[in-house]
């Protein structure tokens, strides 16, 4: 009789508990943190040392986020001057009818050398054709398994993206191109993985996104990430086989609209030539 009285309470006291876990957990997904990291290109020319990035993934516009989240994130994207912004994956979530609103949102981002993007499994599952579209509207240059040569001076380094592991078909060949083991190559992929199957000497560094973080993580690790590689991928810098990837906690949730102890991130990222 004492011991259901004792489990009894237990469980009524346990309730305030998981609701303030919950409450703080809706906050946490919309505290944003801007992350900083001074991350190394190898062969990285003299004309872009210090070139700035906001790398912005997983937007994931959808019934667990507002409109005006993906406003805000735009708006201080803007306010940080970046040279260069690029998008790595999962726009939308559950729904075809989030993707032109995000998109409409999204054609405000603007910076020097331009505005680029990759394809993430949710835009697969979510509506390509209209992803696509969301992308030509606005002004945003789709790197799936393809490549650009940005310039500034007499230097120069390849951009490229590869297409989603998951859901399309890693090409590195077309997104490398004419690139030699002399050129400076920023790889943006969505899943983290790829980095496991580079063995290509040109990719100096990748930048990736799809693992959240963890989006809940508790002081033992994460109990979900999306990866073959366990908590490898979770989040930061990580060393590859053959290169270097950072990843983004990226912005947006999914499954449950909460994150804990990983908040969303927009990265703000100086190159250096290590």
């Amino acid at each position: 009789m004492h011991r259901r009285i004792f489990l009894k309470a237990a469980a009524l006291a346990a309730v305030p508990s998981a609701a303030a876990t919950a409450s703080y957990g809706l906050y946490e997904a919309g505290w944003v943190e801007i992350a900083r990291p001074r991350l190394a290109l190898p062969r990285l020319p003299k004309a872009f040392e210090g070139l700035t990035i906001a790398f912005l993934t997983d937007i994931h516009y959808g019934p667990f986020s507002t409109i005006e989240y993906v406003s805000s994130v735009v708006r201080t994207t803007l306010a940080l001057r970046p040279d260069l912004i690029l998008l790595g994956g999962d726009y939308s979530l559950k729904d075809a009818k989030y993707i032109h609103p995000c998109f409409e949102v999204l054609a405000g981002l603007s910076a020097p050398l331009g505005v680029y993007g990759v394809l993430g499994n949710h835009d697969y599952w979510h509506g390509l054709a209209e992803t696509r579209a969301g992308f030509e509207r606005a002004g945003i240059v789709e790197l799936t398994n393809r490549g650009v040569w940005l310039e500034r001076g007499t230097g120069r380094f390849r951009l490229a993206g590869v297409d989603d592991l998951w859901m399309g078909r890693v090409d590195f060949p077309p997104a490398l191109a004419d690139a030699t083991v002399a050129d400076a190559c920023l790889v943006v992929s969505h899943n983290p993985d790829v980095a496991e199957k580079v063995r290509d000497p040109r990719v100096g560094l990748m930048l990736s996104g799809h693992t959240h973080g963890g989006q809940v993580v508790f002081p033992g690790g994460a109990p979900f990430v999306p990866s073959h590689y366990g908590q490898k991928y979770l989040h930061g810098l990580v060393q590859a086989p053959a290169t270097t990837v950072y990843v983004s906690r990226g912005l947006g949730c999914t499954s449950i609209p909460i994150r804990f102890g990983s908040r969303p991130e927009l990265t703000l990222i100086t190159l250096t030539a290590g």
